[in-house]
């Protein structure tokens, strides 16, 4: 079995709380009940590949998002803020196959309190890195957002492309889904909603 304690590309959080050689010892089983020698040369080291990658792309799962989080104090901001174009990555739970898109996040401040820009594609990331739906995942990153700063309004808009459509079932390249999170001002005034709306869709060149 691979050493992951020592491995350092391995998130600490995910060496702590995943069981690293089940996952490569599931995958020999997988790689078995399809037919594949998982010992042959190729195949050698997939199941420790794949049980690095899980380690990487499922550590949101134990990550505390508040570590990543730095919130500035600027009075008298009371502007709204896009935060636009947040590539993401996640994992369908319904198939473990990646969907990926883009993120467009939108808040209003109260008492002046707004992130430090990189933070929110933080919270975007980790959030993504578990088993994930996008439409779960967009009122994740709204949810967090009025939970760190009690923003007076977020919208949060994901458009992504689904491997699980794509490169099976359907087999619909390139067909995007795009979900909507409002909370705040932005789910109570119209008005507000509607501005939020056309800066993200000028972002996304809509």
């Amino acid at each position: 079995m691979y050493d992951y304690d020592s491995d350092m590309r391995i998130p600490e959080e995910s060496r702590q709380n995943m069981d690293l050689p089940a996952i490569e010892e599931a995958i020999r089983m997988i790689l078995k009940a399809i037919g594949e020698d998982p010992d042959r040369e190729g195949l050698l080291e997939t199941p420790q590949r794949v049980a690095r990658m899980y380690a990487e792309v499922f550590s949101g799962l134990h990550r505390d998002i508040k570590k990543d989080i730095k919130v500035f104090t600027e009075p008298g901001n009371d502007e709204m803020i896009l935060i636009g174009d947040i590539p993401f990555y996640s994992m369908c739970e319904h198939h473990l196959l990646p969907f990926h898109g883009k993120a467009h996040v939108v808040y209003i401040p109260k008492d002046g309190k707004i992130f430090g820009l990189s933070k929110v594609a933080r919270i975007v990331d980790t959030l993504s890195r578990k088993p994930q739906l996008q439409e779960r995942l967009t009122s994740e990153i709204a949810d967090q957002i009025i939970d760190c700063i009690d923003a007076a309004a977020v919208c949060v808009v994901i458009e992504a492309e689904h491997l699980c459509m794509t490169m099976r079932g359907i087999k619909k390249p390139g067909s995007k889904t795009v979900t909507s999170a409002m909370r705040g001002g932005c789910r109570t005034d119209a008005r507000t909603r509607n501005e939020a709306l056309a800066l993200i869709n000028r972002q996304r060149g809509c």
